[in-house]
C-alpha cells in the first residue's frame, strides 16, 4: 500500500476534469455549478467532460459524452460500478491526464495540486471508521489517473465479475484493491478532501449551536450519505436526532 507517490505525474499536455450524470437524481445544475467551480479554482488549462445519458440542460462549456457500457453478463447489476467504465482503453479517443469529480462536491480551494502531485494513480483515503481504521479502500469521489493507461482495471472486472462483486462491495473497494496489488494506490494529502459528514460538523453537543465550517486546507468538500449541498445550505440531515445548522458557505462556493 502506498500512502504518498514517488513517480512523476502522467503526461499533461492534456488536462481533464471529468464527471458522470445519470439517471434524475442530480439535474444538470450539478454539472454547471461543478465546471464553474473548477474554473474558478484551477489556473491550468483544462477541458470539462460530462459522462452522461442526458446532456439537456448542461452548459455547452462541458463536452457531453455517452456513458460507455460494462458489458456485463444479462442481469448483472451495474449501479455502484460504473465509475469503472472511465478506464476503458478508449474514452471516447481521450489521451491525457483525467481528475475525476463526483457532480455533488463543493470545491472551496485551489485545484492545481490535484494535477501536479507526483503519481500514477491517486484517490480519496476513505474516511477511517473507528471499527476498521487501517482498510486501503479509497473513495473515488475524486480520482486522478492517465486515461488508457489502466485498461486492465475494466477488463479484469469483466472477467472476474461474480467474484469481484462477492469481495467488493462497490467499484471504489475493488478499485482500490486493484490499484494496491499493482503497486499504484496513493492518497490525496488527508487535508484536501474532507467529508462534510464526517469533518465539518461540529461535534455533539456543540452541533445543536455551531454551524458546519470549511477545515483548513480543505480542496474539495466531499458529500456522501446524510447530506448533499443543498441539505448542508438548508441545515437538514437524513438521520433523525442527528442536527445540524445551515452551512451558509455553500452558497459562497456551490454556484455557476
Amino acid at each position: 500500500m502506498h500512502t504518498s507517490a514517488t513517480a512523476p505525474p502522467p503526461n499533461a499536455d492534456q488536462r481533464y476534469v471529468i464527471c458522470m450524470k445519470w439517471g434524475t437524481k442530480y439535474g444538470p445544475e450539478y454539472v454547471n455549478r461543478l465546471y464553474a467551480m473548477v474554473k474558478r479554482h484551477l489556473s491550468l488549462d483544462f477541458e470539462m467532460v460530462c459522462l452522461t445519458d442526458d446532456s439537456q440542460g448542461i452548459t455547452p462549456e462541458v463536452r457531453c459524452l455517452p456513458i460507455p457500457t460494462l458489458n456485463l453478463p444479462p442481469g448483472s447489476p451495474e449501479r455502484g460500478w460504473t465509475k469503472l467504465v472511465t478506464f476503458s482503453a478508449d474514452l471516447h479517443g481521450l489521451r491525457g491526464v483525467a481528475l475525476f469529480l463526483d457532480v455533488d462536491v463543493v470545491i472551496v480551494g485551489s485545484m492545481d495540486g490535484f494535477f501536479e502531485l507526483a503519481g500514477r494513480f491517486l484517490i480519496i483515503k476513505d474516511y477511517d471508521r473507528f471499527w476498521n481504521p487501517g482498510r486501503i479502500t479509497g473513495n473515488s469521489s475524486v480520482y486522478r489517473f492517465e486515461l488508457g493507461a489502466h485498461p486492465q482495471v475494466l477488463s479484469h472486472f469483466r472477467d472476474n465479475f461474480e467474484t469481484i462483486r462477492q469481495k467488493h462491495r462497490n467499484e471504489q473497494s475493488y478499485l482500490s484493491d486493484y490499484m494496491n496489488r499493482q503497486g499504484l494506490l496513493a492518497y490525496w494529502p488527508k487535508a484536501w478532501c474532507p467529508s462534510f459528514k464526517y469533518n465539518c460538523i461540529p461535534s455533539w453537543p456543540t452541533n445543536f449551536w455551531q454551524p458546519p465550517f470549511i477545515p483548513h486546507d480543505a480542496r474539495v468538500v466531499i458529500f456522501h450519505g446524510e447530506c448533499n449541498p443543498p441539505d448542508a445550505l438548508a441545515g437538514r440531515r437524513n438521520r433523525r436526532f442527528r442536527f445540524i445548522q445551515p452551512a451558509t458557505w455553500v452558497a459562497e462556493h456551490w454556484h455557476e
